[in-house]
Formats: structure tokens, C-alpha cells, sequence
């Protein structure tokens, strides 16, 4: 894993981001370690909580978030991705304004602690026939890193039909624009968790994002979810 993460095209994938706000990434893990994830999910003792998301009309679907201390293939994939994805975030910070964020994760969660959030947010997602997820935005705190990923764990067309990623970008005066991902097995999906920054005739302005996921029509589809920051 970690020589793939070093070896990613960070500027390409910059560009797709400050083009489409949503980039896929080639595998970042093996078929044999997303199964190790999905066997997780059974193993109720990982895990701080889970959510039934029909209980919230959230859509349809389980999601569990990990308890500390998380899985090493989760903690390595969170620290690992953290130091180029800050570099794109901190970017779109200086655009828009906004205030940076600490190169190292450790430092960044020391500030989530400040503030009360101390609850590690990756998950792992299930989905069966039928299942699906509201668009929404994974902001937890006051504290928000601006950019998430999710690892795709199941094959798509193999373990389940349908469950596209989709994602809606609500612009200024305009319709929205939808985007649907299909990522395979192991591959990451980067997208904004609440919003990015759009060049316009003015210049840059925000524009903000949601993302869910359209209905599973067969099968298990299962998702690793990356947060950077914690919960309260």
C-alpha cells in the first residue's frame, strides 16, 4: 500500500479535483485486504457505534464507525494519505480564504481534541438490495479537514449491481451539476466534504457539495470511508 501512495500522480489528481471535485485514484489496496475490511464488519467490538440508516431516513443501509485504537490497514491509509491530500486542501484554503491545516495528522487531531471532537470517523459502509444513501456532507464538528476519501471493497457487477457514487455540486445561479463514480475494487474516490473552490468570471467563489449513493439493485456493496478529522 504504501509504495502505491507514494507513487500516485498527486498533480493529475489536483487538477481533476479543481476541475470535476471528485478524482478516483488506482487501487490502493489489495482484493485480499478490502475482504480483510468487509470481515470487519461483522466484529461488533471494532467498532464505537453503528448506524441504521433507515432509523434517521438517511436512506437505506448500516454504517459502523471504527473505535480507537483503529485497524492498522485503516490507521496506515489515514496517515499515509493525510500529508499529500493536506498539501491540495491547504491550496483551496489559500483561494477561498480560509484557514490551513497542520502537515502531520497527529497535530490535526491534537486540535480536534481541543475542541472536543475526540471520536475517530472512518467507517465501513454496507449496503444490500435496495439500500442507498441521501446526499449529505460529513461534517461533524467545528473543526471539518475539507477533503474525504472512500475505498471501494467490493467488486462492482461481481458483489453488487447498481450503488454509483454520486455527487452533486450546487452552483451559484446555476442548476446543479451531478457526478457519478463507479470506482472498482481497492480504488479511492477523493471528493470535498462540504465544499471547493470554482473559478467564475469574478474570480474564485465556493462551491458546495454533497455526495450519497444511488440504489444497490443486487447484492453487497461495501465502502471504507477516510475522515480526517474526529467526531465530538
Amino acid at each position: 500500500m504504501t509504495a502505491v501512495i507514494d507513487h500516485l500522480d498527486w498533480p493529475v489528481l489536483a487538477e481533476r479535483l479543481d476541475t470535476d471535485g471528485v478524482a478516483t485514484t488506482p487501487a490502493l489496496i489489495s482484493p485480499q485486504e478490502c475482504a480483510d475490511v468487509v470481515a470487519m464488519f461483522d466484529e461488533v467490538e471494532r467498532f464505537r457505534s453503528t448506524v441504521v440508516m433507515a432509523r434517521h431516513a438517511f436512506g437505506e443501509g448500516t454504517y459502523r464507525y471504527f473505535a480507537d485504537p483503529l485497524p492498522p490497514l485503516v490507521q496506515e491509509l489515514r496517515e499515509r494519505l493525510y500529508p499529500p491530500i493536506t498539501a491540495i486542501a491547504n491550496r483551496w484554503a489559500e483561494i477561498l480564504g480560509e484557514r490551513t491545516f497542520p502537515t502531520d495528522l497527529d497535530a490535526l487531531l491534537a486540535e480536534c481534541a481541543a475542541l472536543g471532537q475526540h471520536r475517530p470517523t472512518p467507517l465501513v459502509l454496507r449496503y444490500g438490495p435496495g439500500g442507498y444513501n441521501c446526499l449529505h456532507q460529513d461534517v461533524y464538528g467545528d473543526l471539518t479537514f475539507p477533503l474525504q476519501f472512500l475505498v471501494m471493497l467490493s467488486r462492482p457487477d461481481e458483489d453488487f449491481t447498481g450503488g454509483e457514487s454520486v455527487f452533486v455540486e450546487q452552483r451559484p445561479r446555476q442548476q446543479s451539476r451531478p457526478v457519478v463514480v463507479r470506482p472498482r475494487q481497492g480504488e479511492a474516490v477523493i471528493f470535498p466534504v462540504r465544499h471547493r473552490p470554482a473559478r467564475g468570471a469574478r474570480g474564485h467563489h465556493r462551491v458546495q457539495m454533497r455526495h450519497g449513493v444511488s440504489a444497490v439493485r443486487s447484492g453487497e456493496r461495501h465502502v471504507l470511508g477516510i475522515i480526517f478529522h474526529n467526531a465530538p
